[in-house]
């Protein structure tokens, strides 16, 4: 049998993943490697798949984007009981791709993640390296996973960039990366919600805000290009938090290219943490996101903690 197992997620990337199935193949055999395929149908499939083969297969590919691979980290992470992973890889063919942009070398602030091609000689020399993530429990009782720990490999938010990926899945299918995500931006714009938090950062005394964006990261980027924790690293011990001020509508429209540029972090709103251990509380219910994927849509309580060097990359 093969020890290496490639999960597919066919409608990634707006069916990118679809079209390129047969040429990512006939590359990995051409370099050399023997590989069992899957592919999913719905979601979290890919969770449950790479939970099982966890013990059978390494490395698991991921074939699609970040949420695909936010899929097979929670169920390696679930397998390893929080341990030390089974070696993933990664074939980056989705939207965003953002953590893709944090494997060695590492882009610049604006730069694009590495070619589907350049993934498939990554997997070949097999070289690894381990990686941090997030860990989050959140009290929405209606979530698919309520009560369990959920895991991200790249970032969480709550706020305006939750909502604009709640509206992102109505975009047109024809806009990919940063139009998809900057379409959805504007549709945001037209009605997104106050927020108000009670932050915890570690053991350090609560506060409270409004904001209208608050994210905690591993990496540098999210939403196809908007760094938000530009000098953030996905392997050194530490979670950055960005607590955005509550701003007006003119004001995102402002705000959005220093985004895109990391040239934010300069701005009076924007207010940069690293930590640990996050608790981020709400009297209103909250939208989450996490990796590109609404993970609750009522939690009022989320607890956040970093799991250091716990998930080996081929890179």
């Amino acid at each position: 049998m093969p020890s290496t197992l490639v999960i597919y997620n066919p409608s990634a990337g707006g069916g990118r993943v679809r079209k390129q199935r047969a040429q990512v193949e006939i590359a990995l055999r051409a370099a050399g490697v023997a590989f069992d395929a899957v592919e999913t149908g719905a979601p979290l499939e890919a969770m449950y798949l790479a939970q099982e083969a966890a013990q059978r297969y390494d490395p698991i590919v991921s074939v699609g984007g970040d949420g695909t691979l936010h899929e097979i980290v929670n169920g390696a992470l679930r397998a390893s009981g929080e341990n030390e992973t089974t070696t993933l890889g990664l074939i980056p063919l989705g939207n965003g791709d953002d953590f893709a942009k944090m494997i060695p070398p590492e882009a610049s602030i604006g730069g694009k993640p590495y070619d589907w091609r350049a993934a498939v000689q990554k997997i070949a020399r097999g070289q690894t390296k381990l990686f941090d993530a997030g860990r989050m429990v959140g009290d929405d009782l209606h979530s698919d996973l309520a009560g369990e720990a959920h895991y991200f490999l790249n970032a969480m938010n709550v706020g305006f960039g939750a909502h604009a990926v709640l509206n992102l899945s109505s975009t047109p299918k024809f806009l990919r990366g940063m139009p998809g995500y900057l379409a959805a931006v504007l549709k945001t714009l037209v009605d997104y919600p106050d927020v108000h938090l009670r932050i915890q950062i570690d053991d350090l005394p609560p506060f409270e805000q409004p904001t209208t964006l608050t994210a905690i990261t591993n990496g540098r980027c999210f939403g196809g290009g908007f760094w938000v924790c530009p000098q953030a690293r996905a392997d050194d011990g530490l979670l950055d938090l960005m607590v955005g001020d509550r701003v007006s509508r003119f004001r995102i429209l402002q705000l959005i290219p220093k985004f895109t540029r990391g040239t934010h972090v300069r701005e009076p709103e924007a207010h940069l943490y690293q930590a640990r251990r996050v608790v981020i509380e709400s009297g209103s219910p909250l939208v989450v996101e996490a990796d590109g994927e609404i993970i609750y849509l009522e939690a009022r309580r989320l607890e956040v903690e970093l799991l250091p060097k716990k998930v080996r990359m081929i890179v």
